[in-house]
């Protein structure tokens, strides 16, 4: 199943693959010593996330050991892209000026921020000529 095709993870299901992207691959302890402070997630919770998330295809299982491993199925980037894709047909018809300028009037960008932001410009409107 190519990534593109997999479904868009939860709020709660985002958590956990940040803390696997983070990490790298975690037993449901781990992730649940993870979340707890944040969320308040409990064991039993974590597992019942990680089950779905494996069925759906979000992350992979390790179970060759008695202790059961997981880790994220995709890439940070790739499902950052994803949602920004999904989110750009839905919510700004396609357009990418509109999420961009939404995006940077949301909230204020650091120095840093704008510059990277300026070098790819730069780096796209190169590729384009």
């Amino acid at each position: 199943m190519a990534r593109r095709d997999l479904p868009r993870p939860t709020e709660a299901e985002l958590a956990i693959l940040r803390v696997l992207w983070q990490r790298g691959p975690s037993t449901v302890r781990e992730v649940t010593d993870s979340l707890h402070d944040e969320r308040g997630t409990g064991y039993t919770t974590a597992l019942k996330l990680l089950q779905i998330m494996h069925e759906k295809g979000l992350v992979r299982r390790n179970d060759s050991e008695r202790t059961h491993v997981y880790e994220s199925a995709g890439s940070e980037e790739q499902t950052q892209r994803q949602l920004v894709g999904d989110l750009l047909e839905r919510a700004f018809g396609g357009s990418a000026e509109q999420l961009v300028v939404q995006a940077l009037s949301a909230k204020r960008a650091s120095r840093e921020e704008l510059a990277q932001i300026r070098k790819l410009l730069d780096e796209l409107e190169g590729a384009s000529r």
